[in-house]
């Protein structure tokens, strides 16, 4: 179990939770190439709803949950807001009617849309991310599609840091409070604290890197012989179900939404 599994309690024997990573990421991968395509509420919604329905399996609580992807909730309503006001799809009964702000139902169709369409396409990524252990992730991606060790070990090194990105951006923020920094309501000062934070944070991460690099190369994971691994990462049965229904999913998403009339692909 990884630090990032631990800190948010995740029950890696949870039926989706233990699937294999390619699996798992292939699975939430199918449904967002689709909603890339395409800007309407029933395939977004029909997709985001199985999603939602699927947390428990995860192994992920909900309060959990919302702790590391509540930043997915301020972009989907950012973004749904965002359509709603500047789309020039004006028709229908106005809302609001204020100056040059125009907001009618079928603008807030188009801003749903938007909003559920991101939704829809981050949040199984979320899922399938939060429950990935980085040793089985590059395991997986060495034995079943054979990506190169240097590839596949780096994978393994970005998610053993992210965790603790994070923790340093926290002993940042509290290191610059301490000294009277970040308490500050002047937009000014808080823009500018917030830069010098995201600096120190990007220099420890660099030295990070390329120390990590080194030590890396020095261990061999840059070597040209095939390497062994002491476990064995399987796709059996229950990994290629995952897939299938993740892509029946995606297809009966797009049959309702063709049924319905909401079908809008982009390049149409």
């Amino acid at each position: 179990m990884t630090l990032l599994q631990t800190r948010i309690s995740i029950d890696a024997g949870a039926p989706l939770a233990r699937r294999n990573p390619v699996a798992k990421l292939a699975a939430a991968f199918v449904p967002a190439v689709m909603l890339l395509v395409t800007v309407d509420v029933v395939t977004a919604g029909v997709v985001l709803a199985a999603a939602v329905a699927s947390v428990p399996a995860w192994g992920i609580g909900w309060r959990a949950l919302f702790r590391r992807a509540w930043p997915l909730s301020v972009a989907v309503v950012t973004v749904a807001a965002g359509n709603a006001v500047f789309t020039g799809t004006k028709s229908g009964t106005a809302l609001i009617d204020v100056g040059a702000l125009l907001v009618t139902t079928d603008s807030v169709g188009v801003g749903l849309a938007a909003g559920l369409r991101v939704a829809g396409i981050a949040l199984p990524g979320v899922l399938a991310v939060l429950t990935i252990d980085p040793v089985d992730l590059a395991d997986s991606l060495a034995r079943q599609l054979r990506v190169p060790a240097r590839f596949a070990y780096g994978s393994l090194a970005a998610l053993r840091l992210a965790p603790v990105m994070a923790a340093e951006w926290e002993i940042l923020g509290r290191a610059r409070r301490a000294r009277g920094f970040g308490g500050d309501r002047n937009p000014v000062t808080a823009v500018r604290v917030f830069g010098g934070r995201v600096f120190a944070l990007l220099v420890g991460a660099v030295r990070r890197g390329t120390r990590l690099a080194v030590a890396m190369d020095a261990r061999g994971f840059d070597a040209v012989h095939t390497r062994t691994s002491a476990r064995q990462a399987r796709f059996g049965r229950a990994d290629a179900a995952l897939l299938a229904g993740s892509a029946l999913l995606t297809a009966a998403a797009v049959v309702l939404a063709v049924a319905a009339g909401t079908w809008n692909p982009i390049l149409s």
